[in-house]
């Protein structure tokens, strides 16, 4: 049997964890996608939002961050009513709000993804040590950029889930037959 991260263990968080957790991610639409999932699972488990992620796509425009910037009050009412993704009204504000920013970020640096691997000189940050964390200087760093550019809902605990998300840091425990894999560029998906 293989050895995972601990906290995958039911079998949506395993596929999760085997085949997207942690891989680099460098399409703007799957990076727009992570961003807007990280915010809603503030405060909920990951398991939820995992649980819940296709109702997004559907509710979100597949997550098309030109689509989701011209929602307005009747769409936001839409979403508000739809049990099949987070309701809170805050969080889906801060979505149409991020994806206004997300298109400012694309237009200044042609593309997020330039915007955000530019932060790790297009490397991913190998984990070192056992030491889990939730924050990081350089998702602080993250975190007061986004904001400062107009993002909500990405305090720096947000932000380093979405680092790990998305592979700029590989954050898989070391006996984890993924962090091999993911580790120096190798291997990038099962």
């Amino acid at each position: 049997m293989r050895k995972r991260c601990s906290w995958s263990r039911t079998a949506l968080s395993i596929a999760y964890h085997d085949d997207e957790w942690g891989v680099p991610v460098h399409d703007d639409h799957r990076l727009f996608e992570f961003l807007i999932l990280e915010g809603a699972q503030a405060g909920l488990s990951w398991e939820t939002i995992l649980r819940k992620r296709d109702n997004y796509r559907a509710a979100f425009d597949n997550f098309d961050p030109a689509k989701v910037a011209r929602y307005g009050p009747t769409r936001v009412e839409k979403l508000l009513s739809n049990e099949g993704i987070i309701r809170n009204r805050l969080k889906v504000l801060a979505a149409v709000e991020n994806a206004r920013a997300f298109l400012r970020v694309q237009h200044q640096f042609t593309s997020f993804d330039k915007y955000l691997w530019r932060l790790v000189d297009g490397n991913t940050i190998q984990r070192t040590t056992g030491a889990v964390v939730a924050t990081t200087p350089l998702s602080d760093q993250l975190s007061k950029d986004l904001k400062k550019r107009g993002f909500k809902f990405v305090g720096s605990t947000i932000c380093y889930s979405f680092m790990q998300a998305v592979g700029l840091v590989n954050d898989h425990d070391r006996k984890c037959f993924r962090y091999e894999e993911l580790r120096g560029g190798r291997r990038q998906s099962r």
